[in-house]
């Protein structure tokens, strides 16, 4: 199975290391994959979005037009990537600040309150933790396993005490989409 996801949001929301994140959890099952970062030339506050392709091959180009999901944290990245998702595909909304809804029958939607779930485990700063564990869940493209271990890789010794609270989060947004 090939998933090509965009993750889109604002410079700052984590979308970078969202996408590093399923990048490396991709490696540590011996998937091949592509991450390929696009923003503005703000950090924080303008747009951001990452293609990432997980694939049991070769991956051929990182270039996503019509992505199988889509992960959108703001209004604007719905806006642009709604109408882009594939027939048949997934699209996660960060239902705290995104205040839309398609008309699209032909694609899943998953509106999740990502902030508000990470704020009831202690910490804003993990919704897209939330966002990852919904988005494993429903599509089964990596293992919890896999992006704990990418959890680990990623913050390194340095942030090692974030890992208990990412983890709680990964698992919140599996147990929440499970209701879908």
């Amino acid at each position: 199975m090939v998933e090509e996801l965009i993750i889109a949001g604002f410079g700052g929301q984590g979308v970078m290391s969202m996408g590093q994140l399923l990048a490396y959890g991709a490696m540590e099952e011996g998937k091949h994959v592509s991450w390929l970062p696009s923003y503005g030339p703000e950090q924080r506050g303008g747009t951001a979005n990452v293609s990432v392709v997980i694939s049991p091959q070769a991956v051929g180009s990182p270039v996503i037009d019509f992505p199988t999901s889509a992960i959108v944290l703001n209004t604007p990245s719905f806006e642009r990537f709604a109408p882009l998702v594939r027939s048949g595909g997934k699209m996660f909304i960060q239902s705290d600040l995104v205040d839309c809804t398609t008309q699209r029958e032909d694609i899943h939607c998953y509106s999740i309150p990502a902030s508000s779930i990470a704020e009831k485990l202690g910490n804003q700063r993990v919704a897209g933790t939330v966002l990852l564990g919904a988005f494993i869940e429903k599509t089964g493209i990596l293992s919890k396993g896999s992006l704990t271990a990418a959890l680990n890789q990623v913050f390194g010794e340095k942030k090692k005490h974030l890992l208990p609270l990412n983890i709680a989060a990964l698992e919140a947004g599996q147990r929440y989409i499970c209701d879908f």
